[in-house]
């Protein structure tokens, strides 16, 4: 619990300096002032000695000016001043403090000399710091808001379930940005850079224990040395607890490795030794930056999947064979329906229409197709799970397998993932199927990764008698 007493001034701090505050418009610390102002309900101290106040905020010349007791300091300064305002944090007997600037370790040994010098003042007095070279913490409960980036940039997400941490601040920028543009809810966002002291390990650990955070999400460069088996003691305990956590790792290749070193400082170990790491932990490793909130998003919709038994029901051949295929690329199965039921099916459907698996109910389908099949597979423990290829362009199609596919997901239970492939009428389409419960793709190949995926998290908890558990 230590760690969490630790980190808690950065998350649930009464009150706030910001150290490089300004009145230019745009600047990082307009910016910083500004966003708090909007959110945050404790206090807020601008510093900055050329300014008696900022943004109507009574600022003062350093932070041992200020009067009152001091939380968290987040300091946007140029790196050669920020070892000498860490020891005035210190000595003011401020806990936590983010540093935003760059210019450390990224830049090499001179950058790296000054990281060493932040770090070592921090240890004297205690002080717990995040950065540098990062971003900081967005959380939209508390209202900490330490994004540089003015809102007319940069969106924010409304207050939901998901949390991540990632030591790249920009990659985080963009993320913040999409999910707000598709009304994802975000709980926290954390971006670490070069980790001179907390490091993704504590941050895990923070968010396991966060009641508002139900999955978790981090972009990793490198482990700090001798971190790795903590990592997956933390990440395991966060997994079997019901709270997944999805990793994309950077610098996988050499070069990859190569432009880490430059970008935080990251020393990147074989990435062979991260993904047994991931393994091992039952962390869900994704390849692609869309591919984390699509899991993401069907995990919170639908949650773990525990078992690889696919049924693929289409009313378009082709992407039910794009489907089969990613199917096997993925580990899943794709089982045939067992003689007798097709004999059901066929005595229910047209003649014309493929009851195997996949189901093809072909281009000249209506909504009941659905339903019956549905209807007569669901129940019958065939099927772990569901991907539903239902673009809405045949004439038949009314609609009302909206309802169908709401109802049989209420009904049974099993995961059920829709495709809806198309323009501008599939995007409406797929908004239909999602506002009952049911998550939308655009194509069969990402459906069938996020099966593949909770498939993935569902059988570690399994293994380990943990089946059921969702947060």
């Amino acid at each position: 619990m230590s760690i969490i007493k630790d980190l808690k001034p950065f998350f649930e701090p009464k009150s706030i300096a910001v150290i490089g505050a300004s009145n230019r418009p745009g600047s990082v610390g307009y910016v910083i002032v500004e966003q708090l102002k909007k959110k945050f309900h404790g206090k807020i101290y601008p510093v900055n000695p050329k300014y008696s106040e900022v943004l109507g905020l009574k600022a003062y010349p350093s932070i041992l000016s200020i009067p009152d007791e001091v939380d968290l300091a987040v300091i946007a300064l140029r790196a050669p001043l920020v070892p000498k305002v860490v020891d005035e944090a210190g000595r003011k007997g401020v806990k936590a403090v983010i540093v935003v600037s760059g210019g450390f370790s990224e830049l090499g040994e001179e950058g790296a000399k000054l990281e060493r010098e932040l770090a070592e003042t921090a240890k004297k007095y205690g002080v717990r710091v995040i950065g540098p070279n990062c971003i900081g913490i967005l959380d939209n409960y508390s209202g900490v808001d330490t994004f540089f980036l003015p809102e007319d940039r940069l969106k924010r997400p409304p207050k939901g379930s998901i949390s991540i941490i990632s030591q790249s601040g920009a990659m985080l920028s963009m993320w913040i940005d999409w999910m707000a543009l598709k009304g994802l809810g975000l709980s926290k966002a954390i971006s670490y850079g070069n980790k001179v002291d907390v490091d993704d390990v504590e941050l895990l650990e923070y968010l396991r224990n966060d009641p508002n955070t139900k999955i978790i999400l981090m972009y990793i460069e490198a482990f700090k040395p001798g971190r790795g088996s903590e990592f997956i003691k933390v990440a395991r305990r966060t997994v079997l607890e019901g709270k997944p956590v999805i990793v994309l790792k950077g610098g996988r290749t050499s070069k990859g490795a190569r432009a880490a070193a430059s970008h935080t400082g990251a020393m990147a170990a074989g990435y062979n030794i991260y993904r047994a790491a991931f393994k091992q932990a039952g962390i869900v490793e994704v390849d692609m930056m869309d591919e984390m909130f699509d899991v993401a998003k069907a995990y919170l919709m639908i949650g773990p999947v525990y078992g690889r038994r696919l049924l693929i029901l289409t009313n378009a051949g082709g992407e039910g064979v794009i489907a089969s295929d990613y199917a096997e690329k993925y580990g899943l199965d794709v089982p045939e329906i067992p003689e007798d039921i097709q004999e059901k099916l066929r005595r229910k459907l047209p003649p014309h229409v493929i009851v195997r698996n996949p189901v093809d109910l072909t281009g000249d389908t209506d909504d009941e197709r659905y339903r019956i099949v549905l209807e007569e597979l669901l129940p019958l423990n065939l099927f772990d799970a569901v991907v539903v290829i239902t673009p809405p362009h045949p004439p038949s199609i009314k609609g009302i397998v909206v309802e169908y596919l709401a109802n049989a997901w209420r009904k049974y239970k099993v995961p059920m993932v829709a495709v809806v492939t198309g323009g501008a009428i599939s995007e409406e389409f797929a908004k239909k199927i999602e506002e009952k419960g049911i998550p939308a793709y655009q194509t069969p190949e990402r459906a069938v990764r996020v099966i593949a995926a909770l498939a993935e998290y569902g059988m570690y908890l399994k293994s380990r008698g943990r089946s059921g558990a969702h947060a």
